[in-house]
């Protein structure tokens, strides 16, 4: 008759695991070069010899991975369409009740939508100083072109705007029009 030791079989199985390297490596595919390591949020729950080996594995890895890294395509992100969202006046409406108190419990930021149009160029140089102001960042929700994409960064003159669509966050607001600032009291333009 064979006995068997539950904690021996747990411990073999713990060791293996341990021990077995890992089967698939992570890729990074975008490097802001801001990146920081999670090691000191992770240190609680590692031991001393793993901290020191995850720390010298990582900086191994970003010399490693730094010469093929760069900025990002902007042509592979074009282009850019909203659907359901147009250039054009929101006419004064503004989100029902519910929709605004979200906005001013979850929204710390304001932030606007904005073509490549002619109607958001003008209105991101009328406006500009408003949105530095406020600290407002941008979402880019119509672009063609890389030209599109310069002119609108040129009439933003640093503001931060990013690329994407805007089609959930319109929806989820109740607009089909920008350009148009969203802040914690509502929909401004």
């Amino acid at each position: 008759m064979i006995f068997i030791n539950r904690q021996w079989v747990l411990a073999g199985l713990l060791s293996i695991g341990a021990i077995t390297p890992a089967i698939a490596e992570l890729t990074v595919i975008y490097d802001s070069g801001q990146t920081r390591s999670l090691t000191p949020l992770l240190s609680p729950l590692m031991s001393e010899s793993e901290q020191m080996n995850d720390s010298d594995q990582s900086a191994q890895q970003n010399q490693a991975s730094k010469p093929f890294l760069g900025p990002a395509n902007i042509s592979n992100l074009l282009p850019i369409r909203s659907p359901g969202l147009f250039p054009g006046d929101i006419g004064g409406s503004q989100p029902n009740a519910q929709i605004i108190a979200r906005l001013a419990q979850g929204n710390p930021r304001p932030f606007f939508l904005v073509g490549s149009d002619q109607v958001s160029l003008q209105w991101l140089a009328t406006n500009r100083e408003t949105l530095e102001s406020l600290g407002a960042v941008g979402l880019l929700v119509e672009a063609e072109t890389e030209a599109d994409v310069e002119r609108v960064a040129n009439a933003a003159q640093g503001l931060p705007i990013t690329l994407g669509s805007g089609t959930d966050v319109a929806a989820a607001l109740g607009v089909d029009r920008y350009p148009v600032l969203i802040t914690r009291e509502g929909l401004r333009q």
